[in-house]
C-alpha cells in the first residue's frame, strides 16, 4: 500500500477517518515506537494542510525529549512546567491553543508557529510523551482536528507493547 501523496476527501471527520485507517495500516504489526512515531509524523505532516511542524516528544522520567518529527529543527528538551507540550504532559489532557502568543509560557521553537495542538500519550496510566502539531495559522485546529488527532495518537499507543 502506498501512502505518499494520498488525497483525503469528504468532510473533515471523513478525512480523519481515512487518515486513521492509513495510520493503523502504517503501525500494523510494528511495535517500535521510533519507527511508528516517524511514520505517523510524516503521514500527518504531508496529509494535513497548514502545518509547519508535526512530531513526538517522549518522556524520559524527568522531561520531554524530542523524537521523530517533520519540520524545522526543534527544541530538544521541554520541562513539564513549560509550554503547551509541558502543559499537555502535566495535565494529561489535550491542549488546543488558538493563538500561541496568548499562551503563558509558550516556547517558540519555530517563530512561524501561531497555533498548536498537543495530545498527551498515556498508556497504562503512564506518561509516554506527547504528539505535537504546530501551524503558521492562528486558529488552525478545531474540535474535529482534536478528535481526529487524538484517534491517531491512540493508534500509536495501541501499537506499543
Amino acid at each position: 500500500m502506498s501512502f505518499a501523496n494520498q488525497t483525503l476527501t469528504g468532510s473533515k471527520p471523513e478525512q480523519y477517518a481515512q487518515l486513521l485507517a492509513q495510520a493503523r495500516a502504517l503501525v500494523a504489526g510494528e511495535t517500535d515506537r521510533i519507527a511508528n512515531a516517524a511514520n505517523l509524523s510524516a503521514l500527518a505532516y504531508h496529509s494535513l494542510p497548514d502545518l509547519n511542524w508535526v512530531g513526538f516528544y517522549f518522556y524520559d522520567g524527568n522531561e520531554l525529549v524530542v523524537g521523530p518529527f517533520q519540520g524545522l529543527p526543534a527544541c530538544v528538551r521541554i520541562a513539564l512546567d513549560k509550554g503547551v507540550c509541558g502543559a499537555a504532559a502535566r495535565a494529561r489532557q489535550t491542549q488546543r491553543v488558538e493563538d500561541v502568543d496568548a499562551f503563558p509560557g509558550h516556547i517558540a521553537c519555530d517563530a512561524a508557529s501561531r497555533s498548536e495542538l498537543v495530545v498527551p500519550l498515556v498508556k497504562d496510566d503512564r506518561l509516554i510523551g506527547v504528539f505535537d502539531l504546530d501551524s503558521p495559522r492562528v486558529g488552525r485546529f478545531d474540535e474535529d482536528d482534536q478528535r481526529g488527532l487524538e484517534a491517531i495518537a491512540q493508534a500509536f499507543l495501541e501499537s506499543l507493547t
